[in-house]
């Protein structure tokens, strides 16, 4: 079973190697690796270009945001499974593509997501928040939960079916599209007890300038779904209070290490 890794990458010359590490040192070989940069000018294609011989595909070129961006990626992917690595981001373990391709195989599912972890920038073993998940219930929905985009995994025949990323939004985009697959009663969902990436903070939607622009969104999205509206919105938002205090109660991050088995250590 094939897995195409999808990242997306515009001027972040310092995280991308990091990113392109954890891909490379997985367990799992059966990987095609797909980097789209979107015309990078502080030396990320520079950081990048040894590593070309590895990589399936890559291009480099202007594109119209990340959502296009992503397009590009999903368009030229060939894998049964379709994941998306964002540049700020790495795998959380060696064998954590592996674990996703296992439970695609034994559940049947169309959809495999799990649980991420938000890290210091440069300090990858400082947790700042966590991003837990469990079995899926309709219900949640309108309660605001929603799986951290960058854990879900789905095959390549429900982009082809269901359709691309919504390009009107600038940043709420994955929050469309994991609603468009979570309220589909065709698409077998199943949920994969393991943290599966750690993000760095500091990200595109995780700035706090850029906060008020996704809450925009987010509600246009949530009233386009026919959830309940502001109610939903406030739910998502207040749902991430205890996901940041849960770390500063264990702050040496101990809970969250992978001992011994780190990729970016």
């Amino acid at each position: 079973m094939k897995v195409s890794i999808i990242t997306v990458v515009y001027n972040n010359v310092n995280f991308i190697i990091d990113c392109i590490d954890s891909v490379f040192h997985q367990t799992y070989s059966d990987i095609e690796y797909i980097v789209i940069d979107g015309g990078s000018t502080d030396g990320t294609q520079q950081k990048i270009r040894p590593f070309l011989k590895n990589i399936s595909y890559f291009v480099s070129e202007k594109d119209m945001g990340i959502y296009d961006a992503y397009n590009k990626g999903i368009k030229m992917a060939t894998g049964n499974i379709i994941g998306i690595l964002n540049s700020d981001d790495f795998f959380y373990r060696k064998n954590t593509v592996e674990k996703i391709v296992e439970k695609f195989e034994q559940s049947g599912a169309d959809l495999v997501y799990g649980k991420g972890i938000f890290v210091d920038q440069t300090k990858t073993f400082d947790v700042k928040r966590i991003y837990p998940s469990n079995p899926f219930k309709k219900n949640y929905l309108l309660f605001g939960w929603i799986p951290l985009h960058p854990t879900i995994y789905v095959r390549r025949e429900i982009y082809e079916k269901y359709g691309f990323y919504d390009q009107q939004y600038k940043i709420a985009g994955d929050y469309e599209m994991s609603l468009r697959w979570f309220r589909n009663e065709h698409i077998k969902k199943t949920y994969l007890d393991e943290w599966v990436v750690r993000m760095r903070l500091g990200g595109r939607s995780t700035t706090l300038d850029l906060q008020k622009q996704k809450s925009m969104e987010d509600l246009q999205i949530i009233r386009k779904n026919h959830l309940l509206g502001l109610f939903t919105l406030c739910f998502k938002i207040a749902r991430k209070v205890p996901h940041y205090l849960i770390p500063r109660l264990s702050p040496t991050g101990k809970f969250f290490r992978v001992e011994g088995d780190d990729i970016n250590s």
